[in-house]
């Protein structure tokens, strides 16, 4: 059967054809001329017909050797440009990056690491799928991306997160609620305040509900919102008291347009990690970001 045929007579074919000469063909191949005349024979009596003729020069195509020919030499090329095309990604002069992670995280934590990366590797193009941190979960499982920027800590076999650094996530307030400034408030005194509060399927959210249950509270927000950003622009207007991350809001912080409202607990720190799929090989290009990040 014609598919059951060696694909190296395929090639020992090719380049007979290509420089019309079997000695040539051998030193191409480096294999011996004797072994190309051997494997021309195997390939024609496979197929049951003749492929070249003999001339005072070498050899030529017949008839079917020329229509075999034309399809052969595009399988030659496809691959060669398929080998070319490993040999960039392998480089990382083309290819592409797939990450998934919320708005905040890229905007607040990503983008200096994202910019240093296309920066060294401008051909990668990147490519950023926003989501809650399940919806993140979900596209890593459903292979719409090569990695997850997630918060701590992610429970699930199927995933491994490679820890990155330490966020600390506070209470933050604006002009309106200035009393406040130097007083340090119990759970009970801060929930008679309107809370602004993350999204209800956001790691944050989730983190501080949890912590105050801990102490017997449930929180409830007055207004729930799906950015950082209008966490911090509803505190600084006086709409409630926002939770977010710290490290988000340094430029208010030191201008005073919002300040850190003091409880008297600890408010523990939240960890921000890569996420993968645990067992599975990772692309060059997405192996080189997570160095750059760790």
């Amino acid at each position: 059967m014609t598919s059951m045929i060696n694909h190296e007579l395929y090639k020992v074919f090719y380049w007979a054809a290509k420089t019309g000469s079997l000695s040539n063909a051998a030193k191409v191949l480096f294999i011996t001329q004797p072994s190309v005349s051997h494997a021309i024979k195997q390939l024609e009596e496979s197929l049951g017909v003749t492929l070249f003729y003999r001339t005072s020069k070498g050899v030529s195509l017949t008839q079917e050797g020329a229509t075999l020919y034309s399809y052969i030499e595009q399988s030659h090329i496809l691959i060669s440009l398929a080998e070319e095309k490993m040999t960039a990604l392998k480089k990382l002069d083309s290819g592409e990056l797939r990450i998934g992670g919320s708005d905040s995280l890229f905007k607040h934590y990503m983008l200096p690491y994202l910019e240093s990366y296309h920066q060294k590797y401008p051909g990668i193009k990147l490519h950023l799928n926003h989501g809650t941190t399940p919806e993140t979960i979900a596209f890593l499982k459903e292979g719409k991306i090569d990695l997850g920027v997630v918060r701590m800590p992610i429970v699930d076999p199927q995933i491994e997160v490679i820890g990155g650094v330490h966020l600390q996530d506070c209470f933050v307030a604006g002009a309106r609620y200035a009393e406040l400034k130097d007083r340090v408030l119990t759970l009970e005194h801060l929930l008679e305040y309107p809370i602004i509060l993350f999204s209800r399927n956001s790691r944050a959210r989730m983190a501080i509900t949890e912590l105050f249950q801990t102490y017997g509270h449930q929180i409830k927000p007055e207004i729930e919102v799906g950015s950082v950003d209008l966490l911090i622009e509803l505190a600084r207007k006086g709409l409630g008291i926002s939770y977010v991350t710290k490290e988000f809001i340094s430029k208010e912080l030191e201008e005073g347009s919002l300040f850190e409202i003091q409880l008297d607990i600890q408010m523990p720190p939240s960890q921000v990690g890569l996420m993968t799929m645990r067992n599975m090989p990772l692309s060059t290009a997405a192996s080189k970001f997570i160095e750059l990040v760790n």
